[in-house]
């Protein structure tokens, strides 16, 4: 009640300032609206100025790993109940970050005017502010995009066959961390990879991959090995924790991150039968 009766002089205070300073005030304005109308600009305000202190990206609105997964997690479900909103993509539906606030996506209107669209390409033809960094396979059938129900501007992906890790994916990876903001990774496999199919297979019968599909052998051989007696899905998921491990010991500069909090490396499994992402270990 304390803070209520603060609160309640504070509106006074300055609902009587601003009608001695301002003669054009709407003379029926209560003391209640007017301290309504303070508390939601203040929260507000608040919001903004929290969401925007990150000294090193201070035109970036703070995502910390777990609302980054939150909203994962929201899209994902959109995803597989069949009501995606396609943010951020349409003609109709690609713009309302500009001027709102990712906490309140739930009750956002999904329509957007071409004008509004227009302003969000325009923005992300400025700079780009991805919420969330995805290494997923290549695979057709698990565009990260659509199964999380993002759009443009939202996710920096990184593609490859097996959802392995190299030096280019590596560094694309840090770009996103260390010039980008983004503070959380995802690795994210999925049910029957032929990727970790076709090394199993090449690696029983001690063969060798044609071209250059057998870097991607090489790359996954560690985990087969350790797996003598798994099955496809087995290894597929210990592949995910493989690569996991390895961002989240990345140095110069995932492992500081990681280790400070600051950067969260989670693993997901993406079932083809059901269209839902399972995330794994979340340490």
């Amino acid at each position: 009640m304390g803070s209520c009766r603060s609160l309640g002089d504070l509106a006074n205070l300055c609902f009587g300032l601003i009608k001695r300073t301002n003669p054009l005030i709407n003379p029926r304005m209560n003391k209640a609206q007017f301290a309504s109308c303070f508390v939601v600009v203040t929260l507000l305000s608040t919001n903004q100025f929290t969401r925007s202190a990150d000294p090193a990206h201070p035109d970036q609105p703070i995502i910390s790993p777990a609302e980054a997964i939150s909203r994962l997690k929201e899209g994902n479900g959109r995803f597989t109940a069949g009501s995606p909103q396609h943010p951020h993509e349409s003609v109709d539906d690609r713009k309302y970050i500009a001027a709102n606030s990712y906490e309140n996506a739930g009750t956002m209107s999904l329509g957007m005017t071409s004008e509004q669209a227009a302003k969000r390409r325009a923005e992300l033809a400025k700079s780009q502010h991805p919420f969330a960094i995805i290494l997923s396979c290549s695979d057709s059938r698990v565009p990260p995009e659509i199964v999380f129900d993002e759009g443009l501007g939202d996710l920096f992906i990184i593609r490859v066959a097996g959802n392995v890790l190299n030096d280019e994916g590596l560094g694309s990876i840090e770009y996103g961390v260390d010039i980008l903001g983004a503070r959380l990774i995802v690795v994210l496999g999925h049910q029957s990879c032929g990727a970790v199919d076709a090394a199993m297979k090449t690696l029983a019968a001690k063969g060798k991959a044609p071209g250059h599909i057998q870097s991607l052998v090489t790359a996954i051989k560690p985990v087969v090995d350790s797996t003598p007696k798994g099955d496809l899905d087995t290894t597929i998921k210990a592949n995910v924790k493989h690569v996991v491990d390895a961002l989240r010991s990345s140095t110069p500069i995932l492992k500081a991150r990681v280790d400070s909090g600051d950067v969260q490396v989670i693993g997901g499994y993406y079932g083809l039968d059901t269209g839902a992402v399972t995330f794994l270990d979340k340490k």
